[in-house]
């Protein structure tokens, strides 16, 4: 079983991971200097994607921000669903995972 101080500095890792990428996407779309239709069109469709991926970011790290609440609260590891042990091998794949395996569905 790996240590829960273990699994918190996974977590603070990752956050940061995402904080950083989140950060890039931001500078990203606020740095177009687009002259033509086309090349608008073009960055919009990139914009459009960066957006998707910063969304699915931000859900991921509120996630995380949770998951490092349950660790100080010293709730993490176990469903906040049922209150059920989470699997090893489950947090071992989704670290930030609120959910056993048979709530998770």
């Amino acid at each position: 079983m790996i240590p829960v101080t273990t699994r918190k500095t996974q977590l603070e890792r990752r956050l940061a991971q995402l904080q950083a990428r989140l950060a890039a996407i931001e500078t990203e779309l606020d740095s177009h200097d687009a002259r033509d239709w086309e090349e608008m069109a073009t960055e919009r469709e990139g914009d459009e994607v960066l957006e998707g991926i910063g969304l699915s970011g931000q859900q991921e790290m509120r996630m995380i921000e949770a998951a490092l609440h349950r660790i100080e609260a010293g709730e993490y590891g176990y469903c906040v669903k049922c209150g059920a042990e989470i699997g090893q091998e489950r947090l071992d794949v989704v670290p930030f995972t609120p959910f056993c395996r048979a709530c998770a569905v």
